[in-house]
């Protein structure tokens, strides 16, 4: 099984967790006229397939070793199990609801309250379960990023024509974002104390959750969707072979950052905190698409322009913070 032994090789898988979350909605931008839900069955595909992959390759390094992936998941017991499967199902419940408030009440709702909200609970929380990392320069880093993430949204905003606040988006965001600061602590949870996972198991087995909940939970917001009309199964089988290729294209990018992310929080000198939280960083990572690829800000006032630079600042002081956290004493 790989895990990194020194700390730079680690910084640099959850720098690339950071660079897959923030980057795998392009794929669903470059699917025009195509509805979240139906790309949501291609991109779970896209994270199983990726989980398999890995688990065979860099999970089993040493066939041999009771930390290689066939070993390790026989040996876990029924409760670590649990915690990796449900949180597949947590997260998979949240991140739908979080596109949800996307779809109805922009990022500037979705991102302060859904994406800071679970920042927040879910660095305090996996520094509850695994205390690693100086708390000092981790927390103050999170404070920042936080920062960073509300003035994005405001910088969203103000490139909006709509200033009206959805209620429904906001109580969306606020579920979404509960759901999604809880999952990484489920997951942490799988990976300590005695019969525990291994990341790739750990991974597998989340995997598994998100696969199964995404059955009753994508047809649910299909038949029920926030924004727009039903949807069936045949309007998913109609897609063209280019939607279907984005969508599992998208799956995998965002597993191969998640699986990053589970290694690295794995390593001696990380622990799932600073992984999370530098994880985030993602919220960044989709705005420079915004910005420079997708010219989302084309013609926005100076106001507007400041806050995108003062959100750059702040996310790089706070994640240049989070990642300094684990050395530091």
């Amino acid at each position: 099984m790989f895990v990194p032994q020194i700390y730079s090789l680690a910084l640099l898988m959850m720098i690339l967790s950071m660079l897959c979350w923030g980057s795998w909605p392009n794929t669903y931008k470059l699917c025009k006229n195509w509805r979240f839900e139906l790309l949501y069955w291609d991109y779970v595909w896209g994270i199983l397939l990726t989980a398999l992959l890995v688990a065979m390759t860099l999970g089993r390094t040493d066939p041999t070793s009771p930390d290689s992936f066939f070993q390790n998941l026989g040996a876990a017991d029924a409760r670590h199990l649990a915690f990796a499967f449900l949180g597949g199902i947590v997260y998979n419940f949240a991140n739908l609801l979080i596109v949800g408030a996307i779809a109805i009440a922009g990022m500037a709702v979705a991102f302060p309250v859904g994406i800071g909200l679970a920042l927040v609970i879910g660095s305090v929380l996996n520094y509850l379960i695994t205390p690693k990392g100086n708390p000092a320069l981790l927390f103050g880093g999170v404070a920042l990023v936080c920062i960073a993430i509300v003035l994005d949204a405001l910088a969203y905003r103000g490139i909006s024509r709509d200033t009206t606040v959805s209620k429904k988006g906001l109580v969306l965001s606020l579920v979404g974002g509960v759901g999604m600061g809880l999952f990484y602590p489920l997951v942490a949870k799988g990976l300590t104390g005695e019969g525990h996972l291994v990341p790739y198991s750990v991974a597998f087995v989340f995997t598994l959750g998100v696969v199964a909940s995404n059955i009753p939970f994508n047809y649910f917001f299909m038949r029920r969707p926030v924004a727009g009309p039903p949807l069936t199964m045949r309007d998913y089988i109609q897609g063209s072979r280019a939607v279907h290729f984005w969508g599992v294209l998208g799956g995998i990018i965002w597993a191969v950052g998640t699986i990053s992310n589970f290694v690295a929080s794995y390593a001696q000198m990380v622990g799932p905190a600073t992984s999370y939280s530098l994880g985030q960083g993602s919220t960044m990572v989709g705005t420079i698409w915004g910005v420079f690829v997708w010219k989302e800000f084309r013609g926005a006032d100076a106001r507007v322009t400041r806050m995108l630079a003062l959100m750059f600042l702040f996310f790089i002081a706070g994640l240049t913070s989070v990642a300094l956290a684990p050395v530091v004493r």
